[in-house]
């Protein structure tokens, strides 16, 4: 998972977004009644790579890593809507850092049946991001 950092400026960013709702990382979110769209959020900070050689805690460091928007829509609607979703989702990233997390590549990839929501099918958009000058990484 990503820092709180990290997770705290992806999804103050995503709190623009009110075009449907969004939920994070809870498969045992509500569904409605009658199937809508809505945008289930995965944030994750792969990697932290030291950018710097110096005095030990004194170091920089880049976390980076993968944000997934899977836009769920009813089953049985055809890809275009989802499509639609998905692009203005990534247009909320596009040249535009979320605090000091910066995207620097942006996919909407293959949609799927929504595994963990029956009803539902899921298309992808995938954020790929950094965020620099680290300088506290928790030591154990």
């Amino acid at each position: 998972m990503s820092s709180p950092e990290a997770f705290d400026a992806i999804a103050a960013r995503l709190a623009e977004w009110t075009s449907t709702p969004v939920v994070y990382e809870d498969p045992n979110h509500p569904l409605p009644d009658t199937p809508a769209p809505f945008v289930f959020v995965e944030i994750f900070g792969d990697t932290l790579s030291q950018e710097t050689i110096g005095a030990p805690q004194s170091n920089q460091w880049i976390e980076s890593g993968t944000t997934y928007l899977h836009v769920m829509t009813p089953s049985g609607q055809g890809s275009r809507g989802a499509r639609v979703i998905a692009q203005s989702l990534v247009a909320l990233f596009r040249e535009r850092p979320a605090g000091d997390v910066h995207v620097e590549e942006m996919s909407i990839g293959k949609g799927q049946p929504g595994a963990d929501f029956a009803n539902y099918w899921a298309m992808t958009a995938t954020l790929f991001w950094y965020r620099r000058d680290i300088t506290s990484i928790p030591t154990p």
